[in-house]
Order: structure tokens, then sequence, then C-alpha cells
């Protein structure tokens, strides 16, 4: 028992860790006015245990900490995945513009502090690190230190007692590094007078998903389109749009291709909230409260829920599943991870979508068949590509990227790597029919626990010289972080808002994926309630991390 309390093994190791985050997860669910800081929490429970002597053994806790960023970027990645491009094309060369305005600024502001006051500026960058939250930084900076050093005759000691100074300055800086990112978005937020369900709403409508769908009634009323089928009608329509029901005098009636349109039908269509204004030219006046909503059973049909659990079907376009011809079953909707998305032909499945159909029971019954429709299946997640996945995004995390009159190779790290290996496999697994669904609450689960992890092993790791480095002078290298931290997210977060028009759940990505910054990523998710910043994180966070971890090497050759 007194190795267990005392000691510095595994068992040891890992009750220091379920403690950090038990207590830290516990005070996370305290609000003042409101908000709290989270996951935050494990941080400061990590250095006040590390200060008092709890502490984990040196090569357990280093493991925890990479391991626990790749588990929760590698998270991100999958779920962002297949709207990363879109997103991408949607506002991502702003959004990389703006978190390549953060890097600069915080070198600038480094710069300026260091010609200021006369601070070292290889301390500088390690109080730079911190303030930004970018362990991969700091670690290249050592890396370049150490090989300068004993290039230029210095003995391992002395490169030791260098890299060590780095360190000691980044767990300064770095605790209000967290909280300044935090505390930056709930100002801008309070100050800005943000409604964040104006907020929400304003991108349901952009739908940020282009792919979000809504179903909508028409009355007809356009005399072109009078005795023509369905599919004349439609011939023109370039938008995302499926009819999904059809109703006569009050009556829901099959809408089969054949089915001629009358005058005043209501005619029910899947489709996107942007495309309604084209839906009207076609069909007619918008209908919210038709007395017969057309997507109601009609006589002798039914609606049923199909889930695609056969993972060869993965990758398959909607039009190739032919259900239409084969079973005479009508697809009105899919869902994805809870969002609704518009069943066109060209729409590519995966394992895990949900199909409303709608068709005779029969019908139903053999379409399930062909696609599975065995939820049960789902409950089983699929590993190996996540493992696989996960293998390559460290090998492509640790290749060197030279540049030219760079002494030393630049790397992506163990948070670049795997993020953009998740990032693709989540895009393109699917059409290289690779299954790598998850449930939400598993992608939850696992993106929990890896920050969990993360934020205990860097308070941990942080607490031993915390106090000792503060007491010694390195009190103002808290103002220095601080500085560093806030003055480039203000700049930066006002010409987002007031010069880029962008949405406030944006600019919080924007914030966190550019400062690298995963905890605040967690508090925005869980302070305000939504998934939305996600995306825009892992938009900006791999460039980010790429640029700052140059900048953190840059900078320390400048101190030759």
């Amino acid at each position: 028992m007194k190795e267990l309390f005392l000691g510095s093994g595994i068992a040891h190791s890992i009750m220091v860790f379920a403690i950090v985050i038990a207590v830290g997860l516990y005070l996370g669910k305290i609000k003042i006015k409101g908000v709290s800081i989270g996951t935050t929490w494990i941080l400061f429970m990590g250095i006040v245990a590390s200060h008092f002597g709890l502490r984990a053994n040196p090569g357990i806790l280093s493991f925890v900490k990479d391991f626990g960023l790749i588990l929760f970027v590698f998270a991100i990645g999958l779920q962002v995945g297949p709207g990363f491009f879109r997103s991408f094309k949607k506002g991502g060369v702003v959004m990389n513009l703006l978190a390549l305005c953060l890097v600069l600024l915080a070198v600038a502001v480094t710069v300026t502090i260091h010609l200021v006051t006369g601070e070292s500026l290889r301390t500088m960058v390690g109080v730079m690190s911190g303030a930004v939250t970018n362990t991969p930084g700091l670690g290249a900076a050592q890396n370049t230190l150490s090989d300068m050093i004993l290039g230029g005759g210095g003995t391992h000691e002395q490169a030791h007692a260098a890299s060590s100074a780095l360190a000691g300055a980044y767990a300064v800086a770095y605790p209000l590094g967290v909280l300044g990112s935090i505390f930056s978005i709930i100002a801008f937020k309070s100050i800005g007078k943000i409604d964040l369900e104006k907020e929400s709403k304003e991108l349901d409508e952009q739908g940020d998903g282009a792919n979000a769908a809504i179903t909508v009634n028409f009355q007809v009323e356009n005399p072109a389109i009078f005795g023509k089928s369905i599919v004349a009608a439609m011939a023109g329509i370039h938008e995302k749009c499926v009819v999904s029901g059809l109703a006569r005098e009050g009556i829901s009636i099959p809408f089969g291709k054949d089915v001629l349109l009358q005058k005043d039908d209501i005619i029910s269509v899947v489709t996107t909230r942007s495309s309604i204004e084209r839906m009207k030219m076609v069909f007619g006046r918008e209908i919210e409260n038709a007395e017969k909503d057309a997507t109601q059973d009609v006589a002798g049909y039914e609606t049923g829920i199909l889930t695609i659990t056969k993972h060869e079907i993965t990758g398959t376009k909607l039009r190739d599943l032919d259900l239409r011809r084969r079973f005479g079953v009508n697809v009105i909707a899919v869902s994805r991870s809870g969002v609704d998305l518009v069943p066109g032909p060209n729409l590519i499945l995966e394992v895990g979508d949900s199909l409303a159909v709608v068709g005779d029971r029969k019908e139903i019954e053999a379409a399930a068949e062909l696609v599975g429709n065995n939820p049960e299946n789902l409950a089983h997640p699929n590993l190996i590509p996540i493992f696989i996945g996960i293998a390559l995004g460290v090998i492509l995390g640790s290749l060197p990227i030279h540049f030219p009159m760079m002494p030393q190779p630049v790397k992506l790290g163990l948070a670049g790597g795997p993020l953009i290996v998740a990032i693709l496999l989540g895009y393109f697994g699917p059409r290289l029919r690779i299954t790598t669904y998850t449930t939400m609450s598993a992608n939850k689960f696992l993106s929990e626990v890896g920050i969990c992890l993360f934020m205990a092993a860097v308070g941990l790791g942080a607490g031993e010289n915390f106090v000792s480095s503060i007491m010694g002078g390195g009190y103002m290298w808290i103002l220095y972080g601080l500085f560093i931290t806030v003055i480039p997210i203000v700049v930066v977060m006002l010409l987002a808002r007031l010069v880029f028009h962008l949405n406030f759940y944006q600019i919080c990505g924007l914030v966190a994926g550019g400062s690298t910054n995963p905890p605040a990523l967690a508090f925005t998710q869980g302070a305000y309630g939504t998934s939305y910043p996600s995306v825009n994180y892992a938009t900006v966070y791999p460039l980010t991390m790429f640029l700052r971890v140059i900048a953190a090497q840059v900078l320390v050759l400048f101190t030759m």
C-alpha cells in the first residue's frame, strides 16, 4: 500500500491520473453566473497534485499526454471529416488567413516583449509556446536548441538545462494560455451581446450544412406543369430535391413517375433552405400549414426507417440501390449522425445511415433485407480503421519536412498528423468503401477520454516547478504570456466579426483551432451546447499547428 500512494510505479501513476481527472471533472460542474471552464479544472488539479508531491512516472506521463491528445484530435477529425472540405470551400480560405494572422501576431508580440523588456528570446519562445498551448512547438524548439548547443561544442548538461528552461517558461504561461482563450470567448460573447439561438439559427439557414435537409409543402399553381408528370415538371431543376409526397383534394395519393400534376395539388419536397425559392418558381407558393400534409401515409402504403448495416453498401450511391424499381419503395429522407440529408441520386451512402421510405409493407421488408436494417450490429465499433488511422497519423506527424535556410526539419507532430489522417478517413473512407462509422456516443466518449488524459498529464508535468518558476522571477512570464494569448485573439475576433462577418460559433472554432487549444474547443462545445465550432477548429488546426511549430523553431534560430 505504501508503494501505491508514495511510489512511482504503474499502479501509483494510474491512481494519480484517476484522482486528478475525477476531482477535475467534479469541479468542472461548478458554474459561476452560468459559466464553467469544464475540463480545464483537470489541468489545475494536476498542477496542485504535482506541486504537493502526488506525481506520475515521467515515462507514463509522456505517453498518456501524447496518447490522450491523439485520441482527442482523431475523434474530432472523424466527426468533422465528412463536412471538412465543403466547409473549406465555404470560407476555409478566410478562416486560414485569419489563423495565419493569429500566428504572426503572436510572434510579433513575443518579439516586441523581448525588445522592450530585454527578456531572453529563448525564454520568450517557451512563454509563447505555453501562451498558445502548443506543445509540439515547444518540443520542436527544444530539439532545435539542443542541436544548436551540441553542434556548437556545448555539453549535454548545457543542452538539457536550456531545454528545461524552455519547459519552465512554457509551464508558467500554459494555464493562462488555456484560460486566456476561454475568457476571451466569454468576454466577446458578453460584450458583443451574442444571441446564441440567433447564431445557431443563422448557421442552420446557411446550412453550414449545405446538405441539411428540410421538408416543404408547395401548392401547384404553375400552369406550365399542369398535366405533367412529376419527373417532367422537375426536369430542369438542378437543386438537391426529392418529392416525398403528393396530396389532392385533401387525400394523399401515390406519387409515382406516371402521376400527372393538377392545379392546387399539394406536393411535398425534401430539399435545402437555399433551394426553396427555386421550388416556388417551379411549383407555386409554399404552404406552411397545409390542411393535409402530403407526407402522410397513402392508403395501402406505409412509412418505415431502414438502417444501413451492411458494410458492402458503404460508398454506394443511392441511385445504385435502385429501391424504387426493384421494390417500389421511395426514399424520402436520409439521416446521418442526427443530420437530415437530401436523398439525391448521387448521395454516397455509409454504414449507419437511416433511410426514411414509403411503400407497401412487404416491399419495405424486402428493401430492409438489402440494406441490412440490423441496428444492433452498429453497437460494435469498427476498430481496425481507427487504429490503422492512428498509426498512419503518427507516421505522418513524424515525417521531417525540410525547408531551405533551416538547419532542422519541421514535423506536424502527434497532434497534426493524426488529425489530418482522421479528416481524410472521415471524408474519403466511404468513397473507398472503408467503414469508419462510430456512434455519436462512442465518438464523444473517445474525445472526452482523450482530452481528460491530456489535461491531467500536462498539469502533472507542469506542477512540480510551477511555483518555484514563478517565485524565481517567472511571475512576469505570466503577464507576458497573457499578452501573447489575448492580444492576437482580440484583434482577430474583431476582424472576423466586423470585417468578415463570421458567425460566433465559427469564431469560437477559429480561436480554439488557431490557438491549437483543445480545451477551448471542449469548453465551447460544452458551455454552448453545440458541435458547430469543431468543423472550423479542424479547418484551421492543421495549418496552424504547422505554422506554430515553424515559428518556434525560427525564433530559436535567431538566438544563435
